[in-house]
């Protein structure tokens, strides 16, 4: 073989072995074994919601998209979503030198106890007033006064009434022909029917001219007819008013006394507009004497329609026993009633970062990456607060050291506007 040949022969030797290691590149080479470090892979995570994670890849529930990996040190540039506007990146370090703690968002339920100032009040429905029936003028008048205890038939005055004397006489006539009927023997069920009936109504004549039902009783088993009327109290209580005095006159309609059975009182409590949700008539509540140790149980009757503009406070009522009188009227008291919340999202409250028109929590997206998120929130008792939206159960987020994040995201979100200004 000439010269001539052999450089022919090398020359397309070369250029043959040129096209085809190009065409190998093209095609894809496979990678050798150690070519790139190896990652180990935690767990696979949706792009577009970081909280849906799995341990296996595949599509994200939520959105479709291809779950993306979380290696040990972080997922891959080429996978991983761009963090939003205003996170910041923190490294564990960093994050261990400035507080920062981070906690998972979890439903949650409970009691909460609710307090509330209240002002006792006699029951209107167990206040007595002893009004005038007819005219007439005070002959004797007891010592008992405004502000006094009494029992039940306690003597309070007596009162002379010229009118009174022939209402006391129909009423011994009706008994007398009472008790005719029953000595008869007559078997007549309707006349004996219309004697007790008469007897009753003349009865009720002397109750609404003032006496008391313990005279009336006396006059019944007397049969006579007393020069004075006598008035006594209708049950055991405190006496709210008294405009009595001896020889007094007075006209018929005014009032003797105003007495109040305090077995059992009212409570009004101010409550305030979202707290009155949370009340229910039923409730059993703690009631207690500020100063005095002494704690009684009282039940929620009901809220009351009156609203005050100025406290933007409704008024609850509560009905409470009073043993030994413990509870006087107007005296201030102490409500404790426990509020029980239903199970639903929350996180401390040190987690919510409150400017007065937005709340923001930051929302940690792995890697030391803290991303802020705008939320709703519902009831706030004791150190929880009610997530109703921005936040998923299972989510990690910041619950101390909150501000130094904030800050930090204020400044970023600064600077990329001034950037953005000058471009």
């Amino acid at each position: 073989m000439t010269k001539t040949a052999h450089s022919i022969l090398l020359v397309t030797l070369v250029a043959g072995g040129f096209l085809a290691g190009n065409w190998y590149h093209q095609q894809g080479a496979p990678v050798q074994a150690g070519s790139a470090p190896s990652r180990k892979i935690l767990r696979y995570r949706c792009p577009m919601h970081p909280q849906v994670t799995s341990d296996k890849p595949g599509i994200s529930p939520c959105c479709g998209m291809k779950m993306e990996p979380v290696y040990e040190t972080g997922p891959t540039t080429a996978l991983s979503s761009p963090p939003p506007p205003g996170a910041v990146d923190i490294s564990p370090a960093q994050q261990q030198r400035i507080g920062v703690r981070v906690g998972a968002v979890e439903k949650t339920a409970g009691t909460h106890t609710l307090r509330l100032f209240g002002a006792v009040m006699p029951a209107e429905n167990n206040v007595y007033k002893l009004n005038a029936g007819i005219e007439g003028h005070f002959r004797a008048v007891s010592d008992i006064t405004t502000g006094s205890l009494v029992k039940k038939d306690e003597w309070l005055a007596t009162f002379f009434a010229s009118e009174a004397r022939s209402a006391i006489q129909t009423f011994i006539v009706a008994i007398e022909v009472v008790e005719r009927q029953r000595k008869s023997g007559a078997d007549n069920p309707l006349l004996m029917k219309l004697a007790i009936l008469s007897a009753d109504q003349a009865a009720e004549r002397l109750i609404t001219l003032g006496m008391s039902r313990v005279q009336i009783e006396e006059i019944r088993r007397t049969r006579e007819t007393p020069n004075e009327v006598r008035i006594t109290a209708p049950a055991d209580g405190l006496v709210l008013a008294r405009n009595v005095s001896v020889g007094q006159r007075f006209d018929k309609g005014e009032e003797w006394y105003r007495i109040a059975d305090l077995s059992k009182v009212w409570i009004l409590a101010d409550v305030f507009e979202n707290d009155a949700r949370s009340l229910r008539p039923g409730t059993r509540v703690q009631v207690s004497l500020p100063g005095q140790g002494k704690t009684l149980s009282a039940t929620v009757d009901k809220i009351l329609p009156q609203f005050d503009g100025a406290t933007r406070t409704s008024k609850v009522r509560l009905v409470a026993d009073n043993p030994g009188y413990v509870l006087r009227p107007a005296m201030f008291v102490d409500v404790a009633v426990p509020v029980a919340f239903p199970p639903s999202l929350s996180v401390p409250a040190d987690a919510v970062l409150d400017t007065g028109l937005a709340r923001t929590v930051f929302v940690d997206r792995g890697n030391g990456i803290f991303e802020p998120r705008p939320v709703e929130t519902g009831w706030r008792f004791g150190d929880r607060i009610e997530i109703v939206k921005g936040l998923a159960e299972g989510e990690r987020i910041v619950v101390s050291g909150g501000f130094l994040l904030d800050s930090e995201s204020r400044i970023k979100l600064a600077a990329a506007g001034a950037g953005q200004g000058k471009r």
